[in-house]
């Protein structure tokens, strides 16, 4: 008979598939596995599938250190049409003729994302207006307003061209809509384009090829300890400080350390690190600052056990 895990700290890369939302897949792991104490970093569409980093118990304070850190996605659009949802699941608006399009124009028009864009935020989404979620105008019939955001697009690939249908990959800024950018090209080209398939491929620093496929996660009960990136190594972008037991001490009642006591890892103003204890417990998140004229470590999060 195999018991149910304790709470876990750390991070699960998970493979989410499509049709669950990101909500229903973590509320089905907080079920089967015990870990009451759950997040992520970046949700996913439904339709969506790909990396979906998952935060455990002590994982859960590091979300806003990795959310914001940039995606990668492949994706398909098809052109002809556009929807409420600018994807491929919702309500068809307008349908228009394709076929005049050349693949110059859209290489053109993939070319023309990249760059910082002010982008349209999708009718359907969680984004919100006066407290409300605008997919909850939408579906109580209220107006919903246009609203936009900047995003910035590093890069934009095309992999494929068999149209209607163009498949890409995009790496972008957190918080970016990929169903926008479908919705953008099809205005662009004149005929409507919408989001037909999409991966996350890469949620900086993590992979596809580190995330585990749910239906192995739910099944791994007392193994799940296995798949979890343990909290010494859930930053692995940012440089990792061991500290003294003295060090530590001060540490844990507040206090700022000098960048000098750490030669290894000479330090600019806004750098971030992640001190550890002798022992390889996760003590701090700090950032470089000059107070007093001396560059010292600041604590952003405390990681401690309580």
């Amino acid at each position: 008979m195999t018991t149910q895990p304790a709470q876990l700290d750390g991070i699960l890369v998970l493979n989410k598939p499509e049709g669950p939302t990101s909500a229903h897949c973590l509320n089905t792991i907080k079920r089967t596995l015990g870990q009451k104490k759950i997040g992520h970093a970046g949700t996913l569409d439904p339709m969506a599938t790909g990396v979906l980093v998952v935060l455990l118990g002590q994982g859960t304070k590091l979300a806003n250190y990795l959310t914001q850190d940039q995606k990668t996605y492949r994706g398909t659009l098809t052109l002809g049409q556009t929807t409420d949802t600018y994807d491929i699941q919702g309500k068809v608006v307008t349908q228009a003729p394709w076929e005049h399009i050349s693949k110059a124009e859209v290489q053109a028009a993939i070319d023309a994302w990249q760059g910082v864009l002010s982008q349209e935020v999708p009718p359907v989404s969680a984004a919100k207006h006066q407290g409300k979620p605008l997919y909850l105008l939408h579906r109580t019939g209220k107006p919903v307003p246009v609203k936009t955001k900047e995003v910035t697009i590093f890069l934009a690939q095309i992999l494929a061209i068999d149209l209607p249908h163009i498949t890409f990959r995009v790496t972008c800024s957190a918080g970016t809509y990929i169903r926008s950018l479908a919705h953008s090209l099809g205005k662009r080209l004149g005929c409507g384009a919408v989001l037909s398939e999409l991966e996350r491929e890469e949620s900086y620093p993590f992979t596809l090829d580190q995330a585990h496929d749910l239906e192995n996660v739910l099944a791994s009960q007392d193994q799940l300890t296995s798949l979890i990136v343990p909290m010494d190594q859930a930053l692995p972008h940012w440089p990792r400080l061991t500290l003294s037991s003295k060090e530590e001490e001060l540490v844990r009642n507040g206090s700022w350390l000098p960048t000098a006591l750490f030669p290894d890892y000479p330090a600019q103003p806004g750098d971030r690190a992640l001190m550890l204890s002798g022992t390889k417990e996760p003590l701090a998140l700090v950032e470089a600052r000059t107070r007093d004229q001396v560059l010292s470590w600041s604590i952003l999060r405390g990681l401690w056990a309580v």
